[in-house]
């Protein structure tokens, strides 16, 4: 058993990660509370999304960057060397041929920070989410 010397948190897997203390309240705040080098990827992946989704609920779900309309949309996060996007498995699938480059898994989209966000992409993906899942 591991227990987190920051917050004091028990997990039976000695690698498992977690997020310490309270879950952010909102997306700006979950911004804020991450690296400095990280916030203006996440920064540009939410303007990104809001623009193409402003009738989705931006808020956090699984201490997450989330947006929703009916269901979770779509979500991001910030990592140590990318930006995990998720878009869920259909999503992926659906644009395989334009994530090539990138390093996917079921449901998502790493985007490193050693490269430039592909924002029309993400939009593209937005936009394809709220139509698959939102209406």
């Amino acid at each position: 058993m591991r227990e987190c010397p920051k917050c004091g948190r028990k997990f039976k897997n000695i690698n498992q990660s977690h997020y310490c203390g309270a879950a952010p309240q909102s997306i700006e705040e979950y911004i804020a509370q991450q690296p400095e080098d990280a916030r203006s990827y996440l920064r540009q992946i939410n303007d990104t999304i809001k623009s193409a989704l402003p009738e989705a609920v931006p808020k956090i779900s699984w201490s997450m960057p989330t947006y929703w309309k009916k269901q979770n949309l779509i979500q991001f996060a910030a990592s140590k060397k990318h930006i995990g996007l998720y878009p869920g498995p259909a999503a992926v699938e659906a644009f395989t041929d334009q994530l090539q480059g990138y390093k996917t898994s079921k449901g998502t989209i790493q985007l490193p920070y050693d490269k430039p966000l592909p924002l029309d992409l993400i939009r593209e993906i937005a936009v394809w989410c709220k139509k698959e899942y939102g209406e």
